[in-house]
């Protein structure tokens, strides 16, 4: 079992920056890859980025790329989202996710179906 808790979230200006942490706990070396999704109000939940435990690849939504960085800390079980260039249409609640079984390497871990244990968010608004 692995539990995730987020951290970081806020309320900043537009062309601000924030750093947010997710850090797992209990069966870590369980972790494939974690990844970070968003919810405005109103709307779905949205893939913005994730990274896979090995070889440290990436992956973006478009609306973030150039923007948003996503880095992990092995030796923590943590993975960090720093957003910089923040946009009003960035504020939602911020979600990590952990997937805990294999994937291939052409998957792009951009669906909330590939994984199978989330935090419980934390909220990023960005002020005009």
């Amino acid at each position: 079992q692995v539990q995730l808790v987020e951290s970081g979230g806020g309320l900043v200006q537009a062309g601000d920056s924030l750093r947010l942490s997710c850090a797992a706990s209990g069966r870590t070396f369980s972790i494939y890859a974690m990844g970070w999704f968003r919810q405005a109000p109103g709307k779905e939940r949205e893939f913005v980025a994730a990274i896979r435990w090995s070889g440290a690849s990436t992956y973006f939504a478009d609306s973030v790329k150039g923007r948003f960085t996503i880095s992990r800390d092995n030796t923590k079980a943590a993975v960090y989202l720093q957003m910089n260039s923040l946009k009003p249409e960035d504020t939602a609640v911020y979600y990590c996710a952990g997937r805990t079984t294999r994937i291939a390497s052409t998957r792009l871990l951009s669906s909330s179906t590939e994984y199978d244990i989330w935090g419980q968010g934390t909220q990023v608004t960005v002020s005009s």
